[in-house]
């Protein structure tokens, strides 16, 4: 494998994120006959196949699982000299590669173009993704920095708190609980709750919650997205525990309510995480400086939730 080159590994990536070579080519700007040559050639260099039609379908073979993982440390390493070559010449250029969870798009985009705002030379890469999918490209080195709300245990990482993350329990505004003051968590025995997938963080903390105070839901359902929670429970098909940050719009405009339970808002934090030993390059350090200087500020100023409009009424 010493033989290999490293446009053969970013065209062995691409087909591995894809599993298509027509797909991988249009990405690469490439010939599929190019971008297959390229891949029979690298297998020839590791002696194995890299993948294998099953169906209509393309999958990594065994051999493939194992080499894709050693391609794409090598690809970050070589994306991290560059940017230290670029940060050499004092350039406040390059790139900047940030993966946020999905409860986080609700402010990353707003305090990246501020900050941004005195970097005109960076290109920045922005993934959402679920914990698991964001956990996963910190684990691969295929992003700088992380913004979560729990950091990984399973790897070494560096984890810096930057803002509170309050967590609430939301109802549609017509529903029965929204009329009660100071609902012990025990009064929402019996409700519907409209749970996230398997693995997120929003998960783990609704289960806590309700299993420390012995409380069972009526029912769950669970849900791919908190948009389509917040759309769920507009349409009242049950509760939710979401955080406040995703919530300000729907809240502003009287679709949804935040019920008065004691003890809440649970109160979580915000962190930024990157790989424990990993040269910062100086934009991804100067990132991190401005989250901890604004960025409680900013993520407030994001996603702040108002008093719901009132409607004026026809006579006025």
């Amino acid at each position: 494998m010493r033989h290999a080159t490293i446009r053969q590994m970013q065209i062995f990536d691409a087909v591995a994120r894809h599993l298509s070579f027509s797909r991988a080519a249009e990405e690469l700007h490439l010939s599929q006959p190019a971008v297959s040559l390229q891949i029979k050639q690298l297998e020839g260099l590791a002696g194995f196949s890299l993948f294998e039609q099953i169906g209509r379908r393309l999958h990594l073979t065994a051999a493939g699982e194992v080499l894709i993982r050693h391609a794409r440390t090598i690809l970050g390493a070589v994306a991290d000299t560059e940017e230290a070559v670029m940060a050499l010449r004092g350039r406040r250029a390059g790139g900047l590669r940030i993966a946020v969870v999905s409860t986080a798009k609700y402010f990353a985009p707003s305090m990246l173009s501020v900050f941004l705002a005195g970097y005109p030379g960076v290109e920045l890469g922005l993934s959402v993704a679920n914990r698991e999918q964001v956990i996963g490209l910190l684990k691969a080195n295929q992003v700088d920095l992380a913004i979560m709300g729990r950091p990984p245990t399973d790897f070494p990482v560096s984890a810096q708190p930057f803002a509170k993350h309050p967590m609430v329990v939301i109802a549609n505004p017509s529903h029965p609980l929204t009329r009660r003051r100071n609902l012990t968590i025990g009064a929402l025995a019996g409700e519907t709750f409209l749970l996230r997938e398997q693995g997120s963080g929003t998960r783990v903390l609704t289960e806590g919650l309700l299993a420390e105070h012995n409380v069972s839901a009526a029912r769950s359902i669970e849900m791919s997205s908190n948009e389509t929670i917040k759309q769920a429970v507009m349409a009242g098909m049950g509760i939710s525990l979401l955080s406040r940050h995703t919530i300000g719009l729907e809240v502003s405009n009287g679709l949804l309510s935040i019920l008065d339970v004691e003890g809440l808002p649970v109160m979580r934090e915000w962190y930024i995480v990157h790989r424990e030993g990993k040269q910062l390059l100086p934009v991804a350090g100067a990132f991190v400086d401005f989250l901890a200087k604004e960025g409680a500020r900013r993520v407030e100023e994001a996603t702040r939730c108002l008093p719901p409009r009132r409607r004026r009424s026809r006579s006025s």
